[in-house]
């Protein structure tokens, strides 16, 4: 299943691309919409066709004129009204009428049309139903949702084949890159760049007092409400580690992460010889999205290059556990394998939420998740009743503790 390990994708025959784009409204599904539109054949014609679009639902309008501009065949969207959007639709353009769907497993059957690629582009682990879809379709799947992969663990792996699976994050983006580089068997360890967030060089005890406002000021990357606030807690950074075990089958001690603030190495490879393969391109989530559209082939101009006339410095730190507990909690919880990643992911979202309620303190997040996943007990065998039910559980539990740390706030 590893992209890295084969020279072909899954490709058509002939023509454009076929692409299924899932949160088309998000920062991913909008900047992948930005690549396909610009995306063009030797010929000129269109490299891409989108076909499908799903969203949320939150943003109709915006879905609307997405769904004039690309003329899908399809829209979909989790709340809302057929007619409503059919009707902003029609303000648009009269003479065009997708095909509507609405409701909760509105994307799961987005992801499951037939189309070359599906793009999931969903927060959270609700992307987990509509990865499991495409696979099972067959499409190749560019996963920007992390969530669904760490909670469905082997779930997703059995059911993918080679090359199917295309990492769209841009530290997987970049392994998979530097893995081009060498034979699996030459691979000494993985080696995640973080940016450290804007809580970068901080102490435990001067985050006590960080507000939403302040976790949401990332000082390179443009992210939703839930991705920036676990970059500011290094929760992102913990998923993306057990993606990288899942993805690439590198055990977890030899996957590192390091601080890098100028989020422009992407991420490393380093090699049994000791050499160490890095990917780095201006922070600009155009380029893994591109490539993960075209996988194994580039686009042009996907994103703009480094400039290598003007003087530049990249710097590394090795990251503060103690003030950011969260990877070695994830390398912990993958460890424990089975539901325990669903119940780090679930409890993790409920304490986010609780957060920008105002509710809890930063440092709150991460220690409810700890809480949390230190009371679970995982049954033996993993199945999608079984996430699901220790997603219920952990969500249920983790708000019992937040409950608790909100009244000792008043």
């Amino acid at each position: 299943m590893l992209p890295s390990e084969t020279t072909e994708a899954l490709r058509p025959e002939s023509g454009p691309r076929r692409v299924a784009i899932l949160g088309s409204t998000g920062s991913i599904g909008t900047q992948a919409l930005d690549v396909v539109a610009r995306a063009l054949l030797d010929d000129g014609t269109p490299r891409f066709t989108v076909v499908a679009l799903s969203a949320g639902g939150a943003h109709p309008e915006l879905l609307a004129r997405q769904a004039v501009r690309t003329r899908a065949e399809v829209v979909a969207i989790a709340h809302g009204d057929a007619g409503d959007l059919l009707s902003r639709i029609g303000a648009l353009e009269p003479g065009y009428r997708p095909r509507i769907l609405v409701g909760p497993d509105a994307a799961t059957q987005v992801a499951a049309w037939p189309v070359d690629v599906v793009l999931n582009g969903i927060t959270g682990s609700i992307g987990l139903a509509p990865t499991l879809a495409a696979l099972q379709a067959g499409s190749t799947l560019a996963l920007a949702n992390k969530e669904s992969l760490i909670v469905g663990g082997a779930l997703v792996k059995n059911a993918a084949r080679e090359g199917q699976l295309v990492p769209v994050d841009s530290e997987h983006s970049a392994i998979a890159q530097c893995l081009r580089s060498g034979r699996f068997d030459e691979v000494d360890k993985l080696i995640l760049t973080a940016s450290g967030g804007p809580f970068r060089g901080l102490s435990r005890q001067e985050l006590v007092t960080k507000t939403p406002q302040e976790a949401l000021a990332h000082p390179t990357w443009d992210m939703g409400l839930m991705v920036t606030t676990n970059s500011a807690t290094l929760v992102n950074k913990g998923l993306e580690l057990i993606e990288a075990h899942l993805l690439f089958d590198i055990p977890l001690d030899r996957i590192e992460v390091v601080v890098h603030p100028q989020s422009v190495v992407h991420s490393m490879v380093q090699f049994t010889d000791g050499s160490t393969i890095a990917q780095a391109s201006p922070p600009d989530m155009r380029l893994p999205i591109a490539l993960g559209l075209a996988w194994p082939d580039r686009v042009e101009h996907a994103a703009q290059p480094c400039d290598w006339s003007r003087a530049t410095e990249w710097t590394f730190e090795p990251l503060n556990v103690r003030a950011f507990p969260a990877v070695d909690l994830a390398r912990d919880a993958a460890k424990q394998g089975g539901t325990h990643p669903a119940v780090f992911n679930a409890a993790n979202e409920e304490a986010v939420m609780a957060f920008h309620e105002g509710r809890i303190g930063f440092l709150d997040i991460v220690d409810t998740v700890e809480e949390v996943l230190s009371e679970h007990m995982a049954g033996s065998e993993l199945s999608l009743d079984a996430v699901l039910d220790a997603e219920k559980w952990a969500r249920s539990r983790a708000q019992e503790r937040l409950q608790k740390k909100a009244r000792l706030r008043d």
